[in-house]
């Protein structure tokens, strides 16, 4: 299993071309603006201070970078939806997403953050879409279901299929606030480092 407590933040990067270059292999994570993306990383990475967690949405604007156990890199994509600096900045995230999945060589798997305690929005069903097109690797990851209870954890697959018809990739429910919610995300992004184990190399080895 990976460690992911051996975890670094490298850069931040405004596109693809100017990702750092040790490692080959990278894992995407996105979501709505103010899904959890951050708490959850410094969570699954057990380190609080790890990415900036923000209550106003949007705040993260750039790709961040984190260097997971000298092996491949997380990255940290800006929200979408919402934003607290208006419609540029989403024109911004809109070319940064296609310029980002176009032909990525290094993209190896994708995780979409969806609020468990609410039926996909529009911008999440756009994006689900989006990633059904370029046809990378992805899952779901549902976060805040702590704040769910079991008749609520029941609604999860049903809200899912309401707005995105039959779902055919992993779903994983998680809270930042249990670790051992994360065991299952830790399996998949493990599984797929292990699947591209011939192309995840150390560049600077």
């Amino acid at each position: 299993m990976i460690n992911f407590r051996n975890t670094q933040f490298v850069k931040s990067a405004p596109r693809l071309s100017e990702r750092p270059s040790t490692f080959s292999c990278e894992f995407l994570f996105v979501g709505k603006s103010n899904v959890g993306k951050s708490s959850l990383l410094n969570s699954l990475c057990d380190n609080k201070n790890l990415a900036f967690t923000s209550s106003k949405p949007g705040h993260t604007t750039l790709l961040n970078y984190f260097n997971v156990d000298e092996r491949f890199y997380l990255v940290d994509a800006p929200g979408y939806g919402y934003s607290a600096r208006g419609k540029d900045a989403l024109l911004h995230f809109g070319e940064m997403m296609e310029s980002y999945f176009q032909n990525n060589p290094y993209l190896k798997g994708v995780l979409l953050l969806i609020d468990s305690r609410h039926k996909p929005s529009r911008d999440d069903k756009d994006f689900y879409e989006f990633l059904r097109y370029y046809n990378y690797p992805f899952a779901l990851v549902m976060t805040k279901c702590d704040k769910l209870n079991q008749k609520g954890r029941a609604a999860i697959r049903k809200n899912l299929t309401s707005v995105f018809g039959k779902v055919e990739v992993p779903i994983i429910l998680t809270s930042a606030l249990n670790k051992d919610s994360l065991d299952k995300l830790k399996q998949l992004i493990t599984y797929w480092v292990s699947e591209n184990e011939e192309t995840c190399t150390n560049n600077s080895a």
